[in-house]
């Protein structure tokens, strides 16, 4: 669809959508590019607020992955002005605020529409050295594959909103999700030159966001099944088919670029290719640096931070085993 749009040519454009990363980037002088991003997202949990916060998060996280440090957002609401009661709305609002101000982001204002489904989301702007944005391609053969936060948002908000979750799901999921990936990213940017690329997973899950790290035709992927941070409940939900429409079209879309191994059943590829919200950084370190990367996350606190594999010569090919 988007290559009927006319070619970017601004020599200052630094970062477009040709190959889906997080966020464009913008050089504005020698020594500043601005990083800008948008993301808003339909309700995950019951809680106004939170959902609120969740929102924010998620948003704040595409400027995170490019290595970027945000500076300020503006709001994106959709809400059904006779549908649901302003005080609602406002909640909202306010749980994304709080979040934006943890990150130390000022929200500058915003736009609203009239709409049956109620929507919320960020316009975030960030800023980095143009010479220091981590790119989701980028990697090279050999390097470790490192996830800093838990697979499993997909089924565990589904199940929310079957009423099958327990408390202590939903509150670890919405721990996992209002979890700013602020740290991950100060750690990432510190290991630099050692990391090549990074990305956060979001809507098209582990595979599909590392299917787009291969973008540029020079690695391949394999992923260690059983290494991967997957949150506490999520196998049980996948097995009794609690699986949301994205994480199914997810896995379809990465099939033709697959190897599985053959003892991975159908729930075990499910939750990898699971759409999260919020989720984490996945960063492409060199294997030298991977062990001191993994050290300092959990020094700072993203305990769940994991080598889940390392990217290979088979070019475009992924493999899990």
């Amino acid at each position: 669809m988007l290559r009927h749009l006319p070619p970017v040519v601004d020599p200052r454009a630094l970062v477009g959508a040709a190959l889906a990363d997080d966020a464009a980037v913008y050089q504005v002088n020698p020594d500043v590019a601005l990083v800008a991003t948008v993301d808003y997202i339909t309700p995950v949990v019951d809680d106004p607020y939170t959902w609120g916060s969740i929102a924010a998060a998620n948003a704040l996280s595409d400027v995170y992955a490019m290595g970027a440090s945000p500076i300020f957002a503006l709001n994106i609401v959709n809400f059904p002005r006779d549908g649901l009661p302003l005080e609602v709305l406002e909640q909202v609002i306010q749980g994304g605020a709080a979040k934006a101000a943890e990150a130390g982001v000022a929200i500058l204002g915003g736009h609203s529409v009239d709409d049956p489904e109620p929507k919320y989301g960020l316009v975030a702007l960030g800023s980095v050295h143009p010479s220091r944005v981590v790119r989701n391609v980028g990697a090279r053969p050999g390097d470790a594959l490192i996830l800093t936060k838990p697979l499993g948002i997909g089924v565990l908000t589904t199940a929310i909103k079957r009423g099958l979750a327990s408390s202590a799901s939903i509150d670890r999921a919405v721990e996992v999700m209002t979890t700013l990936n602020r740290v991950a990213s100060e750690v990432m940017v510190a290991a630099h030159p050692d990391v090549h690329a990074a990305t956060d997973v979001t809507g098209f899950g582990l595979l599909g966001h590392l299917s787009e790290m291969l973008g540029d035709g020079s690695v391949g992927a394999r992923v260690s099944a059983d290494l991967v941070p997957v949150l506490e409940d999520t196998w049980d939900f996948v097995r009794q088919d609690v699986v949301p429409g994205g994480t199914r079209r997810n896995l379809a879309s990465v099939e033709a670029f697959m190897d599985w191994s053959e003892r991975l059943d159908q729930p075990q590829r499910l939750v990898l290719a699971d759409a999260q919200t919020s989720g984490g950084l996945l960063i492409a370190v060199a294997p030298d640096a991977a062990d001191s990367l993994l050290a300092d996350l959990h020094h700072r606190g993203v305990i769940a931070a994991t080598q889940i594999g390392e990217f290979t010569q088979r070019v475009g090919r992924m493999e899990v085993v």
